[in-house]
Order: C-alpha cells, then structure tokens, then sequence
C-alpha cells in the first residue's frame, strides 16, 4: 500500500538538552554547593535546555527538589540544605546504570516509579568528597552520562591536597613547603606525628596553617600561630578528614585566576586578588562566604606578571588533566615568584564567587560562562578521551 497520499504528521521539534543539576552532597561544603546551584538555575538559559534540579542530602539520599533558586540563598548568616528543598522526606532520584539508557526515575515507599525523562548532560555543583573528589564522576563515566568539569583521575587530584603539590611539582611548578599526617601515622603514634608538626614549624617558623588534606572552602583550616594553638588545630581539621595537611604561612600577596575550557582548549581570566580580610585571620570560610569579604578584580599587577599568573593557570589545568573548568590560587611572594597553593576543579560558582567575577572582567557573563560549560559537557564523550 502507498503511502503517498496519507496525511504526514508534521515534523516533532528538536528536543532540547535537559541538564541535570545535581547539588548538596554529604560533604561540609553542602550549603555553599546550594547557593551555587541556586544561581546556576537562576542564570541558565530556559529557551535552550530543560532543566531537572537534583539535591543529595547530608545522609546521600538523591532527592527531587523544586526548581525554586530564590530558596537557595545564604539567608540570616546560615546556608541552605537539600533537606529544606526535597520534595518528599523519603523519595529518591535513582540515575541509570546503564549507558544505553539515561532515562532518571523517581520513587517513593508504596508508589510506582515514575520515570523522570533522559537526561543529557549533568551539571555537578557539588564541593568537597563525596561529589568533586572523583566519586560522582565515575558513576556518570559508568552510567554514561556527560558531564561538565573535570574527569575522575583530575577531580581526585585537585581534592587531595597532597597529590595536587606532588602533581604540579612533577610538572616544574613552585609549591610551598607542606607536610601530610596520616590517619595511619597518627593512630600508631600521636606524640611522634606531633614532633615532626613541631620540627616543621621550628624549620619554617610560625604561623602554620593546619587543614584538612581533602576539603574545601576553607573549612576545617586553622591559623596557629604557635605551640599552644596546635593540638586544638589538628583536632578541627581532623574533625573533616582523618588525613591532614600542615603548610608553612608564605608571606606575599593571594592571586587567583579562572581557567575556562573553549573550543579550542583552556584560557584564563584576567586574575584576581584576594586582599587580607580585616575582620578575619586569613580568607576562611566566613570572609568568603558570610562576610563576602570582595576581591580586586582584575588584580593590580604588571602586564608581564599578569600574563604569568595566566600561563602557569593553564600550565596547572594542563598539569592535572583537567576539563571544563578550574580555578587557580597563587601566592606572588616578596621575591616576586608565584608559588601555587592549590587548584579547585568545581569552585565556588555563587554570583559573588571569584572565579565568574574574573571571567565577567574578561568578557564572558555569568550566563554565558554557564551555556560554555554545559556545551563543553555536550561535545565531549564518556570513557577514554
């Protein structure tokens, strides 16, 4: 029978990408992963993607939130949590398994799974373990799901300090002087694990700056300027990580700089400066986040020294294998050498964050810093690459 003459079904729209935003986590870093979520599903554009919100609480339950960013804010000095978002106490979002298939599926206790649609692209806004740290990234690489940021090998290197400064040292990169205690180490033996903390600082001198060897947003780090302040420091980093990280203070000016995938390979932003806080010790978690102590953006530098920072930027993006996105913090010591402290492979990305206050300065809105890295997500395959 022809079919030349029946009437043809006009042709379907093209599907948009749906991108997933997935948020919280179990991590101590969970409430600033909400605010970033929030101005990411504020910023992305809804002509061009459909957009499906996932938080995982505190417990790591995958929950399906409302799309509602204004509730995403850091409101009375305390951050948001998934749990005040979820929209069932006990439902979960269950990603797929099979690379065949993206379809998400919903269920609640007693009810039938509803299927939530294919998802193409991930977007994880998740800080610290558990989420940036390589975990999360497997099981998209397993479940085959693009996603945007760096892979699993690169994320576990920019959340493990110590690996990082063994990575960028490998690659001719100026690090500062550190030492690792091991959960190991201190469980055999606290008073000699101890002793070498206190021969480092009489090496190096004080203040140290004692921290968690896998955190971030400055939690869980403590300035300790002598003896007295440094068991105390060595319990509060312990309380986020049973491995720990001792650096030697550096006296000289913080430097940041934002490194961006493009089509034709990574780029930096014109570099920030992070001026001392004066309410604060150093740049911890309130200055930052609660305080919002601002930034000098682009930085007071030199042309030479401002083409520097950028090249040993891409230079440490490169170095740890990293895609989509990075940034980059340095100290430009009184010998005029930019020593790097550490990179951060899914920073902070709230509006007042630096890393897209240098890439407005560059050029690129905070909308359109978005659409580039979802598209970077997009054109790149799971697997081997």
């Amino acid at each position: 029978m022809s079919t030349e003459n029946l009437p043809q079904s006009p042709e379907q729209p093209p599907r948009k990408p749906r991108v997933a935003v997935v948020f919280g986590g179990r991590s101590s870093e969970h409430g600033i992963s909400v605010v970033t979520a929030g101005a990411v599903l504020k910023a992305i554009d809804r002509t061009r993607y459909d957009v499906l919100p996932i938080g995982i609480t505190t417990d790591g339950r995958w929950a399906l939130t409302a799309d509602e960013p204004e509730r995403m804010a850091i409101t009375d000095r305390r951050t948001p949590s998934v749990d005040q978002l979820a929209e069932s106490a006990e439902g979960g979002v269950v990603l797929p398994v099979d690379p065949a298939s993206r379809e998400v599926v919903y269920s609640e206790p007693g009810s039938v799974p509803k299927a939530l649609g294919e998802v193409d692209v991930v977007f994880p806004v998740l800080h610290g373990p558990y989420g940036e740290d390589g975990t999360l990234q497997g099981l998209l690489e397993l479940s085959g799901v693009p996603y945007v940021g760096s892979g699993v090998l690169a994320s576990a290197v920019g959340q493990d300090k110590e690996y990082m400064k063994r990575v960028f040292t490998s690659f001719g990169l100026k690090v500062g002087p550190y030492l690792v205690i091991r959960p190991r180490e201190w469980r055999q033996d606290e008073s000699a694990a101890r002793k070498r903390i206190v021969d480092f600082a009489g090496e190096h001198g004080w203040p140290l700056f004692v921290k968690p060897a896998r955190a971030g947003s400055s939690i869980g780090i403590t300035k300790v300027d002598d003896l007295s302040g440094l068991d105390e420091a060595i319990a509060e980093a312990q309380r986020h990580d049973p491995k720990i990280l001792v650096e030697a203070a550096l006296r000289g000016r913080e430097i940041e700089c934002g490194v961006l995938e493009f089509e034709d390979g990574p780029r930096a932003s014109v570099p920030a400066e992070i001026p001392p806080p004066e309410a604060h010790a150093y740049y911890d978690f309130e200055a930052k986040y609660i305080d919002s102590t601002p930034g000098i953006v682009p930085a007071p530098l030199t042309e030479e020294e401002t083409a520097e920072v950028r090249r040993l930027a891409v230079e440490a993006f490169e170095a740890a294998s990293c895609e989509g996105l990075v940034r980059a913090d340095f100290f430009l010591t009184e010998d005029g050498d930019f020593v790097i402290n550490e990179i951060n492979t899914m920073p902070g990305f709230t509006p007042i964050s630096m890393y897209p206050q240098m890439w407005q300065a560059t050029g690129v809105s905070y909308p359109e810093l978005v659409d580039r890295l979802v598209q970077a997500a997009l054109r790149r395959s799971t697997g081997l690459r």
